[in-house]
C-alpha cells in the first residue's frame, strides 16, 4: 500500500483501549503512519462503545462532525457499535469492523483502496485471539492483555454482550506468553481484562482463572496484576482460592466488584445471578483476608422497577461497605435489551438518587 496515514479516536473499556493499541501496531506493521491528527489524516479509525447512551450518542454526533469535515476520507468504525448498530452506519464513505475482526483491519484498508469492500467479510462472528501481537502501548508502563471475550450472562439492561457473544476464554498459553512480552518491554503492571475475568474457562466447563493467575504470578521480572472486573456469582465457587492468590506479593489488592443494585428484586429483574447477600460474603472476606483491599463497585440507578424502597436498600449497602470506588451510572433504555421494553422511570427521580448516592459516597471519602 501507498503511504498513509492513520488517525486513531478510542472510547469505552480497558479492553477497548487494548483493541487499539493493537490495532496501532498492526497499521504499523503494515508500513502505515498513525498521527494524531485527523485533518492530516488518510484514513480515520473510530473505536466505539455502546455501554451506555451518553456515549453513544456522543460517538454519533462525533461521526457526523466527521463525515461532514471530510465528506471524501474513509471513516473506518470499529468496536461495539458496528454490531449492534450496523444499520445507522451504512453511509458511502463509512466502513464496518466488527470486534470479530481485530486482526483483519490491514486487510480492510487494503480493500477500501482496492474498492472490494464487503461488509459482512469484517462484520461476521467468529472466534479471535487478540494476543502476541503488535501494538503501541497507551502507557508503556501498563501491559494489557485480554484473557476472554464475551460473556454467559444474559443481564437484561446490557447491550454489550449482543456485541461480545458468548463467553471464549483464550488460550493459557497465549496469555502468558503475551504477559511475557509486556514485561520484557518494560510494563510494571499487567492488566487482565474481559467482561467478567472470573468466568475464565467456563466455556472448557473448568473454573481456570485461580491456575491462570499462579501460572502469570510465577513469571520472572518486577511487575504488578491488576485483575479487572469479575461478576459476584463466579467470584463465588473460587472465592477461597482468589484470596490465596491476592496475598501474593505481585498482586495488586485491587476488586472491581459489581453490585449494580442492593435490592434482590431489582437484581432478579436485572437477570443478575447473584444475590446482595452473595456480594457481602465476598467483599466480607476479601477484607478480612486483604486488609489494603481497593473495593470498586458499580450500581445502577433508575432501573425501571426501582422503587423508593429498592433505592434505599441500595443507599443501605454502600453506607455499609464504602467502596473505595463507586462507578455510578443512570440507567439507559438500551434499544435491543429486554428492559427497554419495560416502564422507564421519570427522569428527574433518577437524578435525584444518584444525587444522594454521590453526597452518600463524597461524605464518607472526606473523613
Amino acid at each position: 500500500m501507498e503511504q498513509l496515514y492513520i488517525y486513531f479516536e478510542t472510547y469505552g473499556c480497558v479492553a477497548n483501549q487494548n483493541n487499539t493499541e493493537i490495532m496501532k501496531g498492526l497499521v504499523r506493521q503494515a508500513g502505515l503512519e498513525i498521527t494524531s491528527n485527523p485533518d492530516i489524516a488518510d484514513i480515520l479509525i473510530i473505536n466505539t462503545c455502546v455501554v451506555k447512551e451518553p456515549t453513544e450518542k456522543k460517538i454519533e454526533r462525533r461521526l457526523q462532525d466527521l463525515r461532514k469535515k471530510c465528506p471524501e476520507k474513509p471513516i473506518i468504525i470499529a468496536g461495539c457499535m458496528p454490531e449492534v448498530r450496523a444499520d445507522r452506519l451504512r453511509y458511502n464513505n463509512l466502513y464496518l469492523l466488527g470486534t470479530h475482526h481485530v486482526k483483519d483491519l490491514p486487510k480492510l484498508i487494503r480493500k477500501i483502496y482496492e474498492n472490494k469492500y464487503k461488509e459482512e467479510e469484517f462484520l461476521s462472528l467468529r472466534y479471535e485471539e487478540k494476543l502476541c501481537l503488535p501494538k503501541i502501548s497507551i502507557k508503556k508502563e501498563v501491559g494489557i492483555t485480554q484473557i476472554s471475550e464475551g460473556c454467559l450472562g444474559n443481564c437484561s439492561f446490557c447491550i454489550v454482550r449482543l456485541a461480545k457473544h458468548s463467553l471464549f476464554s483464550y488460550s493459557k498459553e497465549k496469555i502468558i506468553e503475551n504477559v511475557e512480552r509486556d514485561v520484557k518491554a518494560g510494563a510494571k503492571e499487567i492488566w487482565l481484562t474481559s467482561q467478567d475475568n472470573a468466568s475464565y474457562g467456563l466455556d472448557r466447563e473448568k473454573r481456570e482463572l485461580p491456575k491462570l493467575l499462579k501460572k502469570i504470578l510465577g513469571l520472572k521480572g518486577k511487575f504488578k496484576v491488576r485483575i479487572g472486573m469479575m461478576n459476584p456469582e463466579n467470584v463465588l465457587p473460587i472465592l477461597s482460592d482468589l484470596i490465596k492468590i491476592y496475598k501474593h506479593e505481585k498482586m495488586k489488592p485491587f476488586l472491581h466488584l459489581p453490585l449494580q443494585s442492593g435490592s434482590d428484586k431489582i437484581l432478579k429483574a436485572m437477570n443478575r445471578k447473584y444475590s446482595v447477600s452473595d456480594f457481602l460474603k465476598i467483599v466480607k472476606k476479601f477484607r478480612k483476608e486483604i486488609p489494603d483491599l481497593f473495593l470498586s463497585t458499580d450500581i445502577i440507578v433508575g432501573f425501571p422497577s426501582e422503587t423508593e424502597k429498592d433505592f434505599q436498600e441500595t443507599l443501605k449497602i454502600i453506607k455499609k461497605i464504602k467502596p473505595q470506588q463507586l462507578n455510578l451510572s443512570r440507567y439507559w433504555a438500551m434499544k435491543g435489551t429486554q428492559a427497554a421494553k419495560l416502564k422507564q422511570l421519570p427522569v428527574n427521580l433518577v437524578k435525584e438518587r444518584i444525587k444522594k448516592l454521590v453526597q452518600i459516597y463524597k461524605q464518607y471519602k472526606q473523613k
